[in-house]
Order: structure tokens, then sequence, then C-alpha cells
């Protein structure tokens, strides 16, 4: 008899790859209805539901011991576009090149929803039964809003989500080098969208004459200039604090230094010694964000445009910052009587239904699995500069965390990969999630009092 079909997450990626989830326009009911059939292998019976044809959510429940709340595990089924990117091997077919799985959402995120599917088959088929229940959830849509994912699935159906108290889903655990340091991100906490759209109006007139006083162009050039690059005033959050702190513990001189001046507040620059990207990373974890990304205007290059607008995207900081802190901010910068509009805020959980960040024993056990799995790394919080369906999630007061481990060869980058071409992942991180995410299900603890806050 062969062996269940999910039971290596290698070419159940490779068979998820090959289906075509593009967002826009979606059609991931071929990837749910995969895993349904890959779970009825087994006899683990799922259902099918959601509000758009061909975008349906899959949800099923593996039964545990009953001495721990559920747990939910999440994953998104669609992808984004590869519409002007040139790939070395084309992106839906997952191909096995170099030890390496290559394709569109390898790592965003078909990679860990495979890794997830491998993990539940592991100890179902060996007659294992977590602590408590263990619910998957496999979702549309989260590329282009979620509504037709996790958002229907929170609005429409809360109560398959009753009594979950923790729930893992995406960003986190992929392996980053810094300073020669492994280090192994649990994300506890993601930043906010809030997208505006700033109007400008004034005189227009015809391009072959000199431009009047006041124009919308010229007041464009003061808007971009003032929020290029623009670093908003410093917060530090409490889950920055404790990144910050575990960074600075874990990294060598003089980088360890550069970090614990940043914390302390001594230095508001970025640290020294960083790569870019990484420095840019700590650097909007400290402050909201907002960057100019789309301009619109008159097509006819013999016009001076009498309105134009520029879309903002605004990230805020977990927490119980506001909108109207950040418009705040964002106004200090462009003038207070700039027309400002308010295209989407998202989810905001309720600081009063939900707190900060929680490091209790959960937390505690995703850190001890990956310093055994991978004792010459560090396991450190992290709070996300973007969003995941975990915004929804939280709604129904659960305690979310992205934590997907992936062990990458040393001095790689793999998520620079996400949303480019080329995407892929090793072979081997592949397994080693599936590892670390086997062990959570047999070790993640019962609810007793050693969970706190913090």
């Amino acid at each position: 008899m062969s062996s269940p079909t999910g039971l290596d997450p290698v070419p159940l990626l490779q068979r998820l790859i090959r289906i075509d989830t593009t967002n826009p326009p979606g059609g991931e009911g071929a990837c749910a209805e995969l895993v349904r059939d890959v779970l009825a292998e087994v006899g683990v019976a799922s259902r099918l539901l959601g509000s758009h044809p061909g975008r349906p959510n899959l949800v099923a429940r593996f039964p545990g011991r009953g001495q721990a709340p559920p747990l939910l595990l999440h994953a998104h089924s669609d992808v984004v576009p590869v519409t002007g990117q040139t790939w070395t091997h084309p992106p839906f077919e997952g191909r096995l090149v170099d030890g390496h799985v290559w394709g569109r959402g390898a790592i965003d995120m078909k990679g860990g929803l495979a890794m997830m599917v491998a993990a539940l088959l592991r100890l179902h088929t060996a007659g294992e039964r977590p602590a408590g229940d263990v619910i998957l959830a496999v979702v549309p849509d989260e590329e282009d809003g979620s509504r037709a994912g996790a958002g229907y699935l929170v609005r429409e159906h809360p109560e398959l989500f009753d009594g979950v108290r923790y729930a893992i889903g995406e960003e986190g655990g992929a392996g980053v080098e810094l300073g020669g340091v492994r280090l192994h991100p649990i994300v506890v906490g993601e930043k906010r969208a809030c997208w505006l759209r700033v109007t400008l109006r004034g005189p227009g007139g015809h391009g072959s004459r000199l431009s009047p006083p006041g124009t919308p162009m010229g007041q464009l050039a003061h808007v971009l200039s003032a929020l290029t690059g623009a670093r908003l005033p410093r917060h530090l959050t409490p889950a920055v604090d404790r990144m910050l702190a575990a960074l600075a513990g874990a990294l060598p001189d003089p980088l360890a230094g550069s970090v614990a001046a940043l914390r302390a507040g001594r230095d508001d620059a970025p640290p020294a010694g960083l790569p870019q990207s990484e420095a840019l990373l700590l650097d909007s974890l400290l402050r909201h964000t907002v960057n100019p990304t789309i301009v619109r205007t008159t097509e006819k290059i013999n016009v001076l445009p009498a309105e134009i607008t520029v879309d903002l995207d605004g990230r805020v900081l977990p927490g119980a910052y506001t909108k109207e802190d950040f418009l705040g901010e964002v106004r200090d910068r462009i003038g207070a009587d700039a027309e400002i509009t308010l295209l989407l805020e998202g989810s905001r959980v309720d600081p009063d239904r939900i707190p900060e960040p929680e490091f209790g024993a959960f937390y505690d056990t995703m850190a001890d699995i990956l310093r055994k799995a991978d004792p010459d790394a560090t396991p450190v919080p992290m709070v996300s500069p973007a969003s995941t369906d975990a915004r929804l999630f939280a709604q129904l007061g659960i305690r979310c965390y992205g934590w997907l481990p992936m062990k990458v060869p040393a001095g790689s980058d793999y998520r620079r990969l996400l949303h480019c071409a080329d995407e892929r992942i090793p072979v081997e991180s592949v397994r080693f999630g599936t590892d670390c995410l086997t062990e959570l299900l047999r070790t993640y603890p019962p609810a007793t009092t050693r969970d706190s806050g913090g």
C-alpha cells in the first residue's frame, strides 16, 4: 500500500504550484479541492464554503485530546501575478531543480500550506492526537483584500473557530542572517494598512504657456518631496522593544551596540553595518510609514492639469494607535489644509479585547522547537511591516503568530523573492519546516496558568 500523498510536503508543494491561482482573478477552487482530496485519502473530512463561485474556503478539524484549546493553522492559496517578470523556469510548473522547488507561491505561501498539511497528516496517520483540536483553514484572496477568504469566514462563520486561542500563519520563521548570526523570526504582531488619497487642486491651463502660481503640479512636487522616504515620529511598541533587545543580545559588536542604542533612543538612525533592506525594516518598525505610490492626472501632454491625486500606502503600528494619529503625522509633513481621503483602513484589533502580543508558554514552545532544530540559530520576536490574514482572525480573540520555519543556506535571502521572478524554496527548508510544525502539534501546551501576557 502506497503512502498517503501529503506525507512528503515536496511533491504536494509541486502539485499546488501547478494550479495557477493568480489573484486577480483567483480561481483557487482547484487548490482547495486538491487539499480536500489529500485529506480524504486518510479519512479526514473537510468543508468547502464561500460566497464567490470557484473561490471556496476549506476548513478541516483534526480531533485532539481535549487538554488544550483548539489551535488554528491558516494558509492562503492565492498568489500574486507574474506579469512582466522573466523567470528562469516556468512559474507554474513546480519544477525540482538544484534542490529547490521553483514556482510562484513556493514561499508565499503554498510552501507553508504544504508544510501544514504534511505535519497534520504525519500525526494523523501515526494515530497521534494533539493536546487540542487542530483546525486547518485554507483560504483564497489574501493577496487582494481577503473578502472571499478569511474575511468571509470571520464574518459569516465565526462559530467554526469557537474556543481557538492560538493561530499559526505566514510571515515568520524564514531564517535571516545578520552579522554572521542566523535568526529565526517569530511574528507576534503586524502593522495595518491605512491607505490615503491626497487631492491637489489649482489653476490649470495650456501647456504652451508659463504656468501660474499654485498649480497642482507645483503642489505635487511638495507632497512627493515631503513624503518620499519620510521618517515619521518614533514610537517604540512593547513587541518591537523586545525584538530589539533579542537582536542586541544575539548579534556581535559593534552591531549589537548599534541596535542597543536604537532601542534606547540614543540613536534614532538605522544601525550602521546592517544590509540596507534590514536597516530599513527596523526603521519601519519604530514608526508609522507612508509612501506615495500612484499619481493620477490628465493624459494630455499639452494640458496643465487642474487636479492631481496622489495615493499613499500608509502602515500603522499595532496597538492603540488610531487613523487620526496617523493622519495628524501626515498632515504635519504636507500641510494641515491638505485634502485627504481615507481609502482603506485595515482591521484594527480592539485593544480592550485583544491585548499586546503574548509571550507566554505558546511563544516559548515555538522558540524552544527552533533552538532544538537549529542550535546555531537564535529565535527572535518580530513585528511585520505588512499585514496578513492574522489581522482578521485576531478579531475573534485569537492570538496570531507568523511561524513557518525555514532553515535556509548561509548567506541566502529567500525573502527577497516574494512577489518576484524566480521564487523558489530549498527542498530541505520545506522538510525542516514540516518537522518543526509536527513537533509543535505534538507539544503545544495545554491551557494552564503558565500562559501570560507580555
